[in-house]
């Protein structure tokens, strides 16, 4: 497979609250550290690593996505294949043409309007006077910023910054793109086209960095990811199998003295435990609990919530099949729910309760709403927050008028 990206090994310091009041402080710094192989290896004083021996590559045709929390590394992965900055120890390697959008406002300057900053951004990215001239009015109808092409972009929302950026970077027909987390900024509209856009750069054979915190986008997006904590890639595959990690760390360890949950998978008709699903597909929950003291007569329950806390569906399923958990003291049982997930595409907390027979609203035996994260996959431009499953025929029919 030929590589559009090779990232090797590739080590990153910073140091912490750096500051020089003089010129007679600053040059020796910079001096020592240009020419000191010695000093860029190791870590001085108040310097920390940002990335730390972080290993990928990327296709041609291959989409890879970056996730992880804030202040894991992710930017400053963008900006080492960007060129912004350069690896202190390790190596990497970007074939072809670059087209990058890793920061609101990069490579604009806020005095220029937005027809000058275009020739600027462009110019920053490699394109010539006459390509960008040739392309212009493309970037612009992309953008949809006609109206204030000519206003300086200091008077631009963080929103219109992002569209003149993304609109640039996708017209210079690049090798390799690589996008930051700043299309969220956007509209809805906005980011369905680039979204379309980044989808199609793929098919045409564009190698593409993803960096997101929305992993509906990702899994979407892309087939492998790799999960950065603290500098370091914890992670690395399949879109599923790191997005499920990295969900893991988010999942809620709620104590009770009734019951301990062992453990939840989340199934779909090859029986295999992931987080991502189509819309509409039918899923098995499985949660595996133990007893701490003697249960008798109990109700387990799950809910279904957005990120923000919107509740989608919660019930006591086992009141409905007429069913009780009863378990005595360090027995294990599984509970099994089904369900349709009729849902859009976003990202869903799955909750599980367990309450007494003779229910008082507001007390549980357990309550936990994130056991789990779900991933429902966004194929159709759609809004809301239920799927049903919508279908249309054309019915053609030859109409007639009288002479």
């Amino acid at each position: 497979m030929n590589t559009g990206i090779e990232f090797d090994q590739v080590w990153k310091k910073f140091a912490r609250g750096e500051r020089f009041d003089s010129l007679r402080d600053l040059i020796p710094s910079i001096t020592a550290r240009l020419f000191s192989t010695s000093q860029r290896a190791s870590l001085q004083k108040k310097e920390f690593w940002a990335l730390q021996d972080v290993s990928f590559s990327v296709g041609q045709g291959d989409a890879l996505g970056i996730i992880g929390p804030n202040g894991s590394g992710k930017s400053t992965t963008l900006k080492l294949l960007s060129g912004i900055l350069r690896p202190d120890k390790g190596s990497l390697r970007v074939r072809g043409r670059l087209g990058a959008l890793i920061e609101l406002g990069a490579g604009f300057h806020p005095d220029l309007t937005g027809r000058e900053n275009i020739y600027l951004n462009g110019t920053i990215l490699g394109m010539k006077k006459a390509e960008i001239d040739a392309k212009f009015d493309a970037i612009v109808a992309f953008s949809e910023l006609e109206s204030f092409l000519d206003t300086p972009v200091k008077r631009y929302s963080s929103g219109m910054h992002a569209r003149l950026g993304f609109s640039v970077a996708v017209h210079v027909d690049p090798d390799v793109l690589v996008i930051d987390e700043v299309l969220s900024v956007g509209d809805y509209h906005f980011q369905q086209r680039c979204f379309e856009k980044m989808q199609e750069f793929v098919r045409k054979g564009t190698s593409l960095v993803f960096v997101s915190h929305n992993m509906t986008a990702i899994s979407t997006l892309c087939k492998r990811a790799i999960l950065l904590q603290q500098g370091r890639a914890v992670c690395q595959g399949s879109v599923t199998d790191v997005i499920q990690t990295y969900h893991s760390f988010y999942e809620k360890e709620t104590s009770s003295e009734h019951v301990e949950i062992v453990g939840v998978d989340v199934t779909g008709h090859e029986r295999e435990d992931r987080n991502i699903f189509q819309p509409g597909e039918t899923v098995t929950i499985n949660v595996t609990l133990k007893a701490i003291e003697d249960l008798r007569d109990t109700h387990a329950g799950i809910m279904v919530h957005t990120v923000d806390g919107l509740c989608i569906f919660v019930t006591a399923t086992s009141r409905l099949c007429k069913k009780r958990l009863k378990l005595a003291r360090g027995e294990q049982a599984i509970v099994s729910f089904k369900l349709d997930l009729n849902l859009q595409g976003g990202v869903y907390l799955l909750g599980f309760t367990l309450t007494p027979e003779l229910e008082i609203p507001g007390q549980w035996l357990y309550f936990n709403p994130n056991i789990r994260r779900l991933v429902i996959q966004q194929e159709y431009d759609a809004q809301g927050y239920a799927y049903l499953n919508p279908a249309a025929d054309l019915f053609v029919t030859e109409m007639r008028t009288n002479d």
